[in-house]
């Protein structure tokens, strides 16, 4: 399971990434590109990742603590899972792109 777990993280991760990533190339001006993609990686691998492992560890001690100071496991794993369904779903319904394949012509490196 942790094995596939991994496999699974790291598939989302990396689509994660350079989708936006290309969202953020193909939907910018050049000349404030560059600016764009590192803004998008500072939110998602810096401020993000920061502030999800801490609102993540206050939600699991808050919330999630059994009588006997253990940790309900499960019910944590549950939680998160739902969440990841919940944005995805959002994700799905609200996120329209209109993508214009003349407009990836016009993109220079």
């Amino acid at each position: 399971m942790i094995l596939l777990s991994n496999i699974v993280y790291g598939m989302a991760f990396d689509f994660f990434n350079i989708s936006g990533s290309l969202f953020v190339e193909t939907s910018t001006d050049k000349q404030i590109r560059s600016s764009a993609q590192g803004l998008f990686m500072m939110m998602t691998n810096g401020f993000g990742s920061i502030m999800g492992s801490l609102l993540s560890g206050w939600m699991i001690d808050k919330f999630y603590l059994l009588p006997d100071g253990t940790k309900d496991w499960p019910g944590i794993w549950m939680v998160f899972a739902i969440y990841a369904l919940v944005v995805s779903i959002f994700f799905a319904l609200l996120f329209r792109h209109k993508h214009n394949p003349a407009e990836l012509q016009s993109v220079k490196h």
